[in-house]
């Protein structure tokens, strides 16, 4: 498996993000559910006992390695991304920007 087959590497401060991240996140494409890094299993966003964050792209990608390792039966879409936990709702949100304009525009997925 290529080390890049979950996205090319990207910092979090070189991004122009709406809003700031607070780490990297394995998201199951298609849907809204991350990678938990403590069950090493696919829950929702709004579920109360996921913890999704990676402090890197380097270990986001690991744990996105290691679930396919494990399931090998399964191929999903799976892509490193920008995440954040907002304490306010209380549970994590993908955060996603539009690149390669003059201005840029937020684009928010909660």
């Amino acid at each position: 498996m290529s080390d890049y087959f979950f996205g090319d590497p990207f910092r979090l401060e070189d991004l122009p993000l709406p809003r700031p991240a607070g780490g990297y996140a394995v998201q199951y494409l298609g849907c809204d559910q991350l990678l938990d890094r403590r069950t090493h299993d696919f829950l929702p966003v709004r579920h109360p006992d996921l913890r999704a964050l990676h402090p890197s792209f380097f270990s986001a990608s690991a744990a996105a390695r290691a679930w396919r390792e494990a399931h090998p039966d399964v191929a999903p879409e799976l892509a490193v991304i920008p995440a954040a936990f907002d304490v306010g709702a209380g549970r994590h949100i993908l955060i996603y920007g539009v690149l390669g304009r003059e201005k840029q525009t937020p684009v928010f997925l909660t």
